[in-house]
């Protein structure tokens, strides 16, 4: 790293006393110093050559700082420039040799701290600018959540929003510009959360409280049907499970949904980690609008929906790791389009329960080989004064792998 032209300092609500001197030294030295306008005020001492506040959009911002290479340049960033900070965006196009990082403490390191929480025990979100949903998968029984909010509104949003899924005697404290003169530290129980005149500049501590009939969603695959909203088009629980371990999901993959129906597929495909990616592919307005309301629901509002009838409506879309065809199968062209689109080493997994899309997948396998699997599952009910078993209708599974 010899010479590099851009200088990353993360700053905190201490200011210049916060700072090294070796990071005081860079931002004296710098010809230009980009930063919020906070920033800029935190660092004012320091600043010898010419300051800029950050462009809107963000883009123009990168490209501007894009602009200045070949001048000494210093970026200036809220505590650790890599921990859901602008050092990622700028490594994006900067090669790191060219760029040198001087940290400080994140609010996340800086809340831990306050909490005597141990950081790699909690989970640390950023809610700042994303939807406050991305929560509801973490909503776990004793669970501590820090949480980087947008501006003032968020802690009494993110208390609605545990209050309402079941959640509202959780404790709720807001952590306010940490490490500065304004810092200050508030605790209130979700449920009656009534903080007032709230530092924009905050992150929140939960601790989850259940209560019961709490909304908790399980971390393995084959969540129960009754948590979807779903007009019977919905992959059924026990064949959903068998269905995803099929899929095999893989970090930062993308799955197609074809014929999503309610999206179970795809957001439990999302659910099962941060860096995974499902376009829901589905013909009718009334379910794709259900399943936008149940990605939301289940904390996963990234899923894209595509509407739209297979195969035209797969033309243009990215190609994917992973395919699942549940509705629409038999429809001629579909399953061929979805094979070409598909990655090489890519997987497929299609369910008959039809006549017909068996026949597909019959004639798939013949010619191209894989697995035929028979699922069948029948449930104990009623039968009279006593029990019996009650089968639901059997589903042919072809799974592949493109060579």
């Amino acid at each position: 790293m010899s010479d590099p032209w851009l200088i990353v300092v993360g700053i905190g609500e201490d200011g210049l006393d916060g700072l090294s001197p070796i990071a005081r030294a860079a931002i004296g030295e710098a010809e230009l110093v980009f930063g919020g306008t906070r920033h800029l005020e935190l660092a004012a001492g320091a600043i010898k050559g010419e300051a800029r506040s950050w462009l809107s959009p963000f883009s123009a911002a990168i490209a501007a700082v894009l602009a200045a290479k070949g001048r000494k340049v210093c970026v200036l960033a809220s505590g650790d420039p890599f921990h859901f900070g602008v050092g990622a965006s700028l490594a994006r196009h900067i090669d790191p040799a060219q760029m040198r990082v001087i940290s400080h403490p994140s609010a996340f390191s800086l809340a831990a701290a306050r909490l005597g929480w141990p950081l790699q025990d909690v989970v640390s979100l950023s809610l700042h600018g994303r939807p406050l949903d991305l929560i509801r998968p973490h909503l776990h029984a004793a669970s501590r959540i820090l949480a980087l909010t947008s501006d003032e509104h968020g802690p009494a949003a993110l208390a609605a929003l545990l209050t309402q899924a079941g959640f509202g005697r959780s404790i709720l404290t807001v952590m306010e510009a940490l490490d500065g003169p304004r810092e200050q530290l508030r605790s209130q129980m979700a449920e009656s959360f009534s903080l007032s005149d709230i530092d924009p500049l905050n992150i929140c501590a939960i601790t989850v409280v259940p209560l019961p009939g709490a909304r908790i969603l399980p971390l393995t695959p084959g969540l129960d049907d009754a948590l979807f909203e779903h007009d019977g088009q919905i992959t059924k629980r026990d064949i959903r499970a068998l269905t995803l371990a099929a899929l095999a999901p893989r970090r930062h993959e993308l799955l197609w949904d074809i014929g999503a129906g309610s999206g179970s597929i795809g957001i439990e495909w999302m659910l099962a980690d941060p860096s995974l990616r499902a376009i829901a592919i589905e013909p009718e307005p009334d379910r794709a609008a259900r399943i936008a309301r149940n990605a939301q629901s289940f904390g996963v509002p990234d899923l894209r929906i595509v509407e739209g009838s297979a195969p035209d409506i797969l033309h243009g879309l990215e190609a994917p790791h992973a395919i699942f065809v549940g509705g629409g199968g038999s429809e001629p062209g579909v399953m061929d389009a979805a094979i070409d689109a598909l990655r090489p080493g890519g997987r497929i997994v299609a369910n008959a329960v039809t006549l017909e899309m068996e026949q597909v997948l019959l004639a798939l396998h013949a010619t191209r080989g894989g697995e035929l699997v028979r699922l069948s599952v029948a449930h104990a009910e009623p039968l009279g004064t006593m029990q019996g078993w009650r089968p639901a209708m059997p589903i042919t599974q072809w799974r592949w792998v493109k060579p």
